[in-house]
């Protein structure tokens, strides 16, 4: 679905899982600035809408994410996953409450096959799903942001910022009213300085939430059964996750970024050495320069030097080994 704000002056779209909206308006440092201060806002209309109705909704959803959500306070932001029987992520979604109705985003590309499964799930429970896609854009207005909801916009406020579920007709006002725009990019950039993991970007088809920090945020530890659970209980108790997400800063020298999938190996090992990981996001900060999340082996040395491709980086732990 195709962003009615690419028509703004200085829009360059984004590509890939993120296209439909913009990358950058023509200032990629300019607009991380502004993010950071607290002004403008994003655009992410491109993300999918999911509602969840009727009396038995939090109930319902209870036996179905990893969050605790039973007892969701009205307004009250959370995240939830998806797992599959084996523990592995298939879905991430950003939820807010607001009385009578769960409204959820997420990924691009990922809402057909949550409904799908959602509807697969409601046996006999008081709940209806459905798209609100075509009807509402979210807008992120960052952390600081004094600008103020319209009336009647339900809004997931975190302590990154506010999500909006604005009507999607109401974009351009919108964007005249509380602009300067700021593009994927920048949203990206402080994501990444954040240590936020990304669905589709830090995991895999094999990714645990353990791995990437989602214990606690995400996934409660204290909570009733769910798909997956036996996974994150046992690793939880009785072991460590195969990988971690670490932070890198990257050689400033080099020209282009590692893209995500590029190789890590050990500096002292060289270009030809043994794989211990994978870039999967990265980015240029307006004040820390190149940098990336990547997941690597658990067992890596915390202050081992690595190469991420040919560019030299140093890590940061995330997730403790």
């Amino acid at each position: 679905m195709k962003s009615p704000l690419l028509s703004l002056p200085g829009a360059v779209p984004a590509e890939g899982v993120d296209e439909g909206v913009a990358a950058h308006y023509g200032d990629l440092f300019r607009e991380q600035r502004a993010l950071a201060d607290g002004t403008g806002f994003v655009d992410l209309s491109h993300r999918g809408v999911v509602t969840v109705s009727g009396e038995d909704r939090l109930s319902w959803l209870h036996l179905l994410l990893t969050q605790h959500v039973s007892e969701l306070p009205a307004g009250e932001a959370t995240e939830a996953l998806i797992l599959s029987a084996h523990g592995h992520i298939e879905h991430a979604l950003y939820l807010v409450d607001d009385g009578s109705t769960v409204w959820a985003h997420v990924e691009p590309g990922t809402r057909d096959a949550l409904i799908a499964y959602l509807e697969s799930m409601k046996f006999f429970y008081r709940v209806e799903v459905a798209d609100r896609t075509a009807d509402f854009a979210v807008v992120h207005l960052p952390a600081g942001s004094i600008a103020e909801a319209p009336e009647g916009v339900v809004v997931r406020e975190t302590a990154y910022g506010r999500d909006l579920f604005l009507p999607r007709e109401d974009l351009e006002s919108f964007a005249a009213a509380h602009g300067p725009a700021a593009g994927l990019l920048a949203h990206e950039a402080l994501r990444v300085e954040q240590h936020r993991p990304r669905l589709g970007f830090e995991t895999d088809h094999r990714t645990i939430p353990h791995e990437l920090g989602w214990i606690g945020t995400a996934v409660h530890l204290q909570k009733g059964c769910y798909r997956g659970q036996e996974t994150v209980a046992r690793v939880q108790n009785l072991g460590k996750p195969p990988r971690r997400l670490v932070f890198l800063h990257l050689d400033g020298s080099e020209v282009h970024l590692p893209v995500p999938g590029t190789e890590i190996r050990l500096a002292d090992e060289g270009p030809e050495g043994r794989k211990i990981g994978f870039v999967t996001t990265s980015a240029r900060h307006h004040e820390l320069g190149p940098v990336a999340l990547a997941l690597v082996k658990r067992n890596v040395p915390v202050d081992a030097r690595l190469i991420a491709g040919e560019t030299a980086a140093a890590q940061e732990v995330v997730v403790e080994p």
